[in-house]
């Protein structure tokens, strides 16, 4: 009889790369990236984001050739936003068959017909006011909006975007969509809910990445970042509204938010690695405090672990360019 202890030694299956490799439980593709992109119009030149090391704003007339250059690299799909120079109260330009958001579809589809395209269904870079839909009475009018968000997913879809994908965080978003979509005719576009949006402190390097004018906040209509359980429901809602995809933004601070909704929902789920998630690994890389690309793979591994099927994220080329490990 053996009376060494410990007798149990998971230790034993860790004692080479092999080894590990052979039973790690969590695996991360370039299959699970959506690479997020912003395009200009009415310029010829790229523009840095300083709080965004690396991202750029892709001028319009340059769109082709970027995507022709992410296809070869092994990206099969982009999420647009575009940084208009043609806004008014209303954002129209979003539902203008030729305004910016079609025309980023028609590039992106007709220069790489496979890529899947996402195009960002909201309004807040397309209004003067940097808000999410219609203001009334100094906040955004939720029924008003919906009609508009119709709009701009039937120009999108009829410029042949894959997915519709809502951020407005509007009650009854998806529906509105849904209906409008299979109105005229789009019943095959499919719809990826922001389900799960909540009103983070992350999103600022966006912002300042999509050139937003925005004075105040989003409170009134993203989620409160304290509640769990409302989380679910916001997106069970959009499940049963007609969503095909659901979506948790941000992704590395909801964890477990991630991990509650892959438990109560079959559908597929996406998780955004936003803007301040991303600068705060780029900038603290830069100080010498951490790997960037260890911690790249760590962080990407816990939103995959946590149930996330999809991740949305800005390191994407890095990946796709030099391996999950990069």
């Amino acid at each position: 009889m053996n009376n060494k202890f410990p007798a149990l030694r998971p230790r034993r299956l860790r004692k080479s790369h092999s080894m590990r490799a052979l039973f790690q439980e969590t695996e991360i593709s370039l299959n699970d990236f959506v690479l997020p992109i912003f395009v200009e119009e009415d310029t010829s030149e790229f523009a840095e984001i300083p709080t965004m090391p690396g991202v750029l704003r892709i001028p319009e007339s340059r769109l082709a050739h970027e995507i022709e250059r992410y296809a070869r690299a092994g990206i099969r799909s982009v999420m647009t936003f575009g940084i208009s120079h043609h806004m008014d109260a209303t954002g129209s330009d979003t539902w203008n068959e030729n305004g910016l958001v079609a025309r980023m579809t028609r590039i992106c589809k007709n220069t790489v017909p496979e890529m899947i395209v996402m195009s960002d269904t909201c309004f807040c870079e397309y209004t003067t006011h940097g808000h999410c839909g219609v203001l009334h009475d100094h906040g955004v009018d939720n029924d008003a909006t919906l009609l508009n968000l119709g709009r701009q997913a039937v120009a999108a879809a009829a410029a042949g975007a894959d997915f519709i994908a809502p951020s407005a965080a509007a009650d009854g978003q998806v529906q509105a969509i849904r209906y409008a979509l299979d109105e005229a005719g789009f019943t095959d576009t499919s719809i990826m809910a922001y389900s799960t949006k909540l009103a983070s402190s992350l999103y600022g390097p966006f912002r300042e990445a999509g050139g937003s004018v925005l004075q105040g906040d989003r409170k009134e209509y993203q989620m409160n970042p304290m509640n769990r359980r409302e989380a679910v429901r916001e997106s069970l809602l959009d499940e049963n509204e007609g969503a095909d995809v659901l979506m948790v933004k941000p992704a590395g601070t909801y964890l477990d938010v991630i991990s509650d909704i892959r438990a109560a929902s079959r559908l597929p789920l996406a998780a955004y690695q936003v803007s301040g998630e991303y600068a705060m690994i780029k900038f603290t890389a830069r100080a010498g405090a951490i790997d960037e690309r260890k911690v790249v793979r760590e962080t990407l591994g816990a939103i995959k672990r946590a149930g996330a099927d999809i991740i949305l994220s800005y390191f994407a080329m890095d990946i796709a360019e030099n391996g999950v490990g990069y």
